[in-house]
């Protein structure tokens, strides 16, 4: 039995949630719904301590970063406080639906999949 990959983005959890939903019907191996951003390292709501800053970006961008993150980070134009404000991370389809399905299903999986909104 062959297998393909499919990997297509959403807006919405939601929207991943439904097509999963329709594929359940369909020969699949595997199956996830991952929401992904710019920067590896999730955002912080501590306050920031004047007498402690790890690294510009847990300044400029309120979060705790790895070093390598934060070095990506501090250099994105959000970061500057030049930019015009879009700095509220990835808008859009943010949303990853990653399917593994029999070949016999694959066609069928890519229509109901762009039949739904998503972009693969």
């Amino acid at each position: 039995m062959t297998e393909k990959n499919i990997l297509a983005y959403f807006n919405t959890p939601e929207q991943a949630q439904s097509v999963a939903a329709k594929l359940q019907g369909l020969k699949v191996e595997h199956m996830s719904i991952d929401r992904f951003s710019r920067y590896a390292g999730e955002g912080s709501n501590e306050p920031i301590l004047t007498s402690t800053m790890s690294s510009l970006a847990s300044v400029t961008q309120d979060g705790t970063f790895t070093k390598d993150a934060g070095v990506l980070t501090a250099a994105d134009v959000t970061a500057s406080g030049m930019s015009d404000g879009g700095g509220g991370g990835p808008t859009g389809k943010d949303i990853l639906l990653t399917v593994v399905v029999d070949e016999s299903s694959h066609h069928e999986a890519l229509a109901i999949i762009e039949q739904s909104g998503g972009f693969i």
